[in-house]
């Protein structure tokens, strides 16, 4: 009887070769994979970086407003002894904007109400508007809420407003070429409309929806400063028109560049 001998390494030889026949090798589809993963976590970097940069930006031109506004503001209210601390919650009861306007007018307003209420604040603060509308001064989408609550954004565009109603444009500036006088806040956009004349999709009318596609700003930057940007490769939806389109002001150039 011939006898069978089983080897007990044969067993797990023969399963040690099928495991490591079996192992999955690299393949070129998960190192594309990899590759692709690789440049959309790049991409999500740089957009990042893009819209932290371009939040810092406002964040710096918001500031510089604010400092600016409060300083003009207070240049009118010493004359009654007020002084603007915080733009943002000072005009909240709407007694320093009531007696803003009227020294800044010329014209009396009426006693405020104390402005401790909510309702107080308000009844103020509506008043200050009312005013402004009887003026023919647009104010668009800026309610009483909106200041009582501190709206950064929206206490931003009524000192603006206020500013070019009741100061730039009493401003008188005789041109050269004619003679003819104009106030200078004709002569602002006269000027603004020569130095982007040509440039395609920009026209400006006014100062407020003609530059609400950044294209206005960056044509004008461009034409003083055309190392700073390519004109040519914008269009809306880049990141610098966005900026610009959202009120920012600041563009930065160094001494040495």
């Amino acid at each position: 009887m011939s006898r069978i001998t089983i080897s007990p390494y044969s067993s797990s030889s023969s399963s040690s070769s099928s495991s490591h026949s079996q192992q999955p090798k690299p393949t070129n589809n998960l190192l594309n994979q990899n590759i692709i993963m690789e440049e959309d976590l790049l991409q999500d970097e740089t957009l990042y970086f893009e819209r932290n940069r371009i939040k810092q930006l406002k964040d710096e031109r918001r500031d510089i407003q604010k400092k600016t506004f409060t300083k003009w503001c207070n240049t009118y209210l010493s004359r009654a002894r007020m002084e603007v601390q915080d733009l943002f919650a000072d005009l909240g009861d709407g007694i320093m904007l009531l007696k803003f306007l009227e020294i800044i007018s010329g014209e009396s307003l009426g006693k405020p109400n104390r402005g401790r209420m909510r309702v107080q604040k308000i009844e103020n603060i509506n008043k200050s508007l009312e005013f402004l509308k009887q003026k023919k001064i647009q104010l668009e989408n800026i309610g009483a809420e909106d200041i009582a609550d501190g709206n950064e954004h929206l206490i931003l565009g009524l000192i603006w407003t206020i500013i070019l109603r009741f100061t730039i444009e009493n401003i008188e500036i005789e041109a050269k070429e004619s003679g003819e006088r104009k106030h200078a806040k004709e002569a602002l956009l006269l000027w603004c409309q020569r130095k982007t004349a040509g440039y395609p999709n920009v026209r400006i009318d006014n100062f407020s929806s003609s530059w609400r596609s950044g294209l206005a700003f960056c044509a004008l930057i461009h034409s003083h400063h055309p190392e700073l940007i390519n004109f040519d490769g914008l269009n809306t939806q880049d990141p610098l028109c966005r900026f610009f389109g959202g009120g920012g002001f600041i563009i930065e150039k160094k001494e040495n560049d």
